[in-house]
């Protein structure tokens, strides 16, 4: 998987580039003033001033007046986070009361491409789960999952596990198969399927879709492979 650099990690928290930056030499120097913050960052001290004013408007940091010196300190990181996230919460349930009406779209095939948008769509269709989800990957895909899926065995819901290795989570029916290799599929409540490859090297691309023959069809082969396994379990 890609490595996620400290700046950009800061950038989802709605800084910029050269924002993030700064913040973080803020984090190493402490209380300095923008023309210090310039000179520790390469940027230009006009930038650095602007940059540091936004920073204080998005709670990143706090100015410090001392006589006739501006100066300005981090917000202490796991401060900043919580107030980030705690703003994003409010804009969620915000949004949640005022959300025009939504018309599901499930009768089309929707490509999901990209790692990181099948891994946030896995985790969202587990997270949705009302009664019942079955799940085929390879065993070091399916640690990525691991809390989800011990959330919906707390729930009671029926967990079906499909891999290629043993796995020590024994409070799911786990059968092990074939290497599973990149593939992936999931079928959620008998309504939803998501297919396709994931993982490094792959091309990391699925379809998803609550189309009615699509899912039955999906469910079949996925049916006959679990009865095939059974039996194989049954002849050891």
């Amino acid at each position: 998987m890609e490595q996620t650099s400290f700046t950009e990690r800061l950038m989802e928290f709605n800084l910029t580039r050269q924002e993030a930056n700064i913040y973080q030499c803020l984090l190493t120097e402490g209380k300095v003033t923008g023309y210090e913050v310039a000179k520790q960052t390469g940027i230009s001290r006009s930038n650095a001033y602007n940059s540091l004013a936004n920073m204080t408007e998005k709670g990143a940091a706090y100015l410090v007046e001392e006589g006739n010196t501006r100066k300005y300190v981090p917000v202490p990181l796991n401060e900043f986070c919580r107030n980030r996230i705690r703003k994003l919460e409010e804009s969620k349930k915000w949004l949640a009361m005022h959300v025009p009406s939504e018309k599901t779209y499930v009768e089309g095939y929707i490509t999901i491409e990209g790692e990181a948008h099948i891994l946030d769509k896995v985790r969202n269709i587990l997270n949705q789960v009302e009664e019942r989800v079955y799940i085929s990957l390879t065993r070091n895909y399916l640690l990525l999952f691991i809390g989800e899926l011990e959330e919906l065995v707390d729930r009671n819901k029926k967990v079906v596990i499909i891999t290629d290795q043993p796995t020590s989570f024994v409070r799911a029916k786990v059968y092990v198969g074939e290497d599973r290799e990149m593939r992936i599929g999931i079928i959620a409540d008998s309504r939803y399927v998501l297919t396709g490859e994931y993982g490094v090297g792959s091309q990391n691309t699925c379809l998803y879709s609550g189309q009615k023959n699509f899912v039955e069809l999906y469910k079949s082969a996925l049916s006959n492979e679990i009865k095939l396994l059974s039996m194989r379990e049954e002849n050891q």
